[in-house]
This record gives structure tokens, C-alpha cells and sequence, in this order.
């Protein structure tokens, strides 16, 4: 089965902010994302870098932490790297990949600094090269786990405008789950910038799901509660996959090729899905317990 891990919020924390790192543990976010890019500016960088490795290694709850870094090609992405090889992360995000290459040299360089084997690596997609080159980058890496769509440098980039029904970006989304289902990898939405539309956000973390992604990643903590309902199995999904697991057990015990549940016919690659969101939603609640 594929992996299960709820990551149905993803909360970007900067680095250079020592009150949200040391709150981010009582927050109920599946993925905290330390950031070392966007988040601080250019003079914060290296009292950040320093400030967000102490803070992983203190702990962050039961969140899974990710460490998103600075470029390779400007002049913090290889200190960064090498920070977060001994940082205790369990993932780094690149920025900006656009190409297998870039996620290839951060493997060797992860590796140069003695990163373990389980520390993966994320990409985000958030240029028009990044989006067409996303299955080239998706099969780079033994190491890769995850796409993450960037639509906020993405929409700048194709000169596009924010609408409300993310049109302008929707071609771009699919390509990131197309890449990431092929190749076995999670995938995260982009974020929603008005945080005074609670609406829109709601409408949006629905659209990705419905879409294929796992979660979306977030700006603010406000915003957590509505990102992980949107990505949770409901009642009626959940009892639906188990009926389908039921009657396709029960059908094969019997000898029987066909099954049918609420008068729609059940094939393997149901099962398979009905198994997925179980297992999903047993990972859910064994984090909320």
C-alpha cells in the first residue's frame, strides 16, 4: 500500500521566528514546514538557519517537520543543506525545481554531509519550467516524497491572475498529481493568500482534494482546522470503502468475479482505493488520539 501518513495540513513556520517555532508543537498541523527561503529575509538568513535546527531538535510534536531550504544556486542553499543533513528533519524542500538535476545534487550533497537515509526530499513546482519538466523531476530521486505545487510564484510567473476558481493554474495542478501518482509520491496544494476569505479557502482545500492532492500547505494556523476536515475521509466515504472491502471479500470467498455495492460495479482497483482510505483514516485518528 501506498504510504498513509496524513499530511492533510502543511503549516510554513519561519525560521527567523522564535515564537511561532516554539508554538508550532501545540498546533494540529500533519506537516510543519520550517522555512529558510521566502519567509526571511536576506540579512535573517544565517541566524535562522541556526534558530530552525534548534528548534527541530527540540521537537516539534507529532508533526512531520520539513526544512525548506534556500536555492543551491544562490549563496545559502549549500549551508542549508548541510544544516539540515544534522538537523533531525524529516524531509528538506527544495525550492523552485525545475529540473531532475537540481534534485539530484541535493541528494549528493545531503549525502556528503551525512544526512541518514531516511531524510527525504521534497520539491516544489512553482515555475512554468518546473510544471512541465514535473514528471522528469518526480522520477530524479530514490529520495523523493513529495511535490509541492508553488501556484503563488507560479501565477507571477505565467502572468496569470488569482481567481477564484484557480483556472489560470488548474492545468498546472493536475501535471504535479499526475507526476507525483506515477511515481509514487505524496503531493501538496499551494497556498490561499487571503486569510480574510474563509470561503474561498474552504473552496479551494476542496478543489485540491478533489483533484488528487493529500493536503495543502498553509500561511497561517487559523486556517488548520478547515485544511484537515476537507482532507479527511468523511463518515459516508468511510463507510462506503468498508463495504466495498466487505463485499469483495465476501465475493471472493463465494467464487464470485463480480461485485456490486449500491448498485455500482466493484473492481480491484476499488478495493485497493476502499484499503487506502481506511488506512488513511485509521493514521488520522491515531494521530488525534
Amino acid at each position: 500500500m501506498t504510504d498513509v501518513r496524513p499530511r492533510r495540513s502543511a503549516l510554513y513556520v519561519p525560521g527567523s521566528n522564535a515564537r511561532a517555532l516554539e508554538k508550532v508543537a501545540t498546533l494540529p498541523a500533519d506537516v510543519v514546514i520550517v522555512d529558510l527561503e521566502d519567509a526571511v529575509a536576506p540579512a535573517a538568513k544565517e541566524e535562522a538557519r541556526r534558530a530552525a535546527v534548534l528548534a527541530i531538535r527540540r521537537g516539534m510534536g507529532s508533526a512531520e517537520v520539513v526544512l525548506r531550504v534556500n536555492g543551491l544556486d544562490g549563496p545559502w542553499g549549500e549551508a542549508d543543506l548541510d544544516a539540515a543533513a544534522r538537523s533531525g528533519a524529516h524531509a528538506v524542500l527544495l525550492p523552485k525545481v525545475d529540473r531532475a538535476a537540481t534534485v539530484i545534487e541535493a541528494g549528493r550533497r545531503l549525502e556528503g554531509a551525512g544526512a541518514p537515509a531516511s531524510l527525504a526530499l521534497w520539491a516544489m513546482l512553482e515555475t512554468p519550467r518546473g510544471i512541465l519538466h514535473a514528471e522528469e523531476v518526480a522520477s530524479s530521486s530514490a529520495r523523493l516524497a513529495c511535490l509541492v505545487a508553488g501556484t503563488s510564484d507560479l501565477v507571477k510567473d505565467l502572468r496569470a491572475r488569482h481567481t477564484p476558481g484557480r483556472s489560470e493554474v488548474l492545468t498546472s495542478l493536475s501535471l504535479v498529481v499526475l507526476a507525483a501518482r506515477a511515481n509514487g509520491l505524496a503531493a501538496l496544494d499551494g497556498v490561499h493568500l487571503d486569510l480574510d476569505d474563509p470561503a474561498g479557502f474552504a473552496a479551494a482545500c476542496r478543489q485540491g482534494r478533489d483533484l488528487g492532492f493529500d493536503g495543502k500547505t498553509l500561511v497561517h494556523p487559523r486556517t488548520l482546522d478547515v485544511a484537515n476536515l476537507a482532507f479527511t475521509p468523511g463518515d459516508e466515504e468511510l463507510a462506503l470503502a468498508r463495504r466495498v472491502i466487505e463485499a469483495h471479500a465476501e465475493a471472493e470467498a463465494a467464487g464470485r468475479g463480480v461485485v456490486v455495492v449500491d448498485g455500482r460495479l466493484v473492481e480491484a482497483l476499488h478495493v485497493a482505493e476502499a484499503r487506502r482510505v481506511v488506512a488513511l483514516s485509521a493514521a488520522i485518528q491515531a494521530r488525534s488520539g
